[in-house]
């Protein structure tokens, strides 16, 4: 059902448009609405802003999981979302079905010090299907639909280059 990842793949993010798109060589472009962080670009520890700059997946979690599935810190619950479950936790920022963990390329820009999106613990994730698409309002994570963050995992490994910029790069 899913295909090998490619180890060309690259994934860009421009935070201007809300919009992830996978490049694969010789192949369509596929995009993906998102949603960053409601505080707009930063990289400072605690700003709750989306990281800007050269990017790599350092961890894909949540393998084989439901969609929907809530993971809490990178590990599975056990928990499916439901919109009633999600009403016994309004103040849950709720990370579901997959987790591509993201880590600086750039020391001293998002990588290292008060700057490392990894330590930021900065994620690709699902998010409720009720949450917007195409505006900002995550705590720094890029957030995606369910459907699209399991179809984007299976196309990526660790490793996989992940820029993101304010703009077409």
């Amino acid at each position: 059902m899913h295909s090998t990842p490619d180890k060309q793949v690259s994934i860009q993010v421009d935070l201007a448009r809300q919009i992830l798109t996978v490049l694969r060589p010789g192949m369509e472009a596929i995009a993906f609405p998102v949603s960053t962080a409601s505080k707009g670009a930063g990289e400072q520890v605690g700003s709750f802003q989306t990281p800007r700059g050269e990017h790599f997946i350092r961890a894909c979690i949540g393998r084989g999981l439901p969609p929907g599935a809530v993971l809490v810190g990178r590990r599975p619950s056990g928990e499916i979302y439901t919109e009633e479950f999600a009403r016994q936790y309004p103040e849950r920022d709720w990370i579901l079905s997959r987790i591509l963990w993201l880590c600086g390329k750039q020391p001293g820009f998002n990588r290292l010090g008060q700057v490392d999106s990894m330590q930021r613990y900065i994620y690709i994730h699902g998010t409720p299907d009720s949450q917007p698409m195409g505006v900002p309002a995550s705590h720094g994570c890029i957030r995606m639909r369910n459907q699209d963050v399991i179809q984007l995992y299976s196309m990526v490994n660790p490793g996989t280059p992940v820029s993101i910029s304010e703009g077409v790069v």
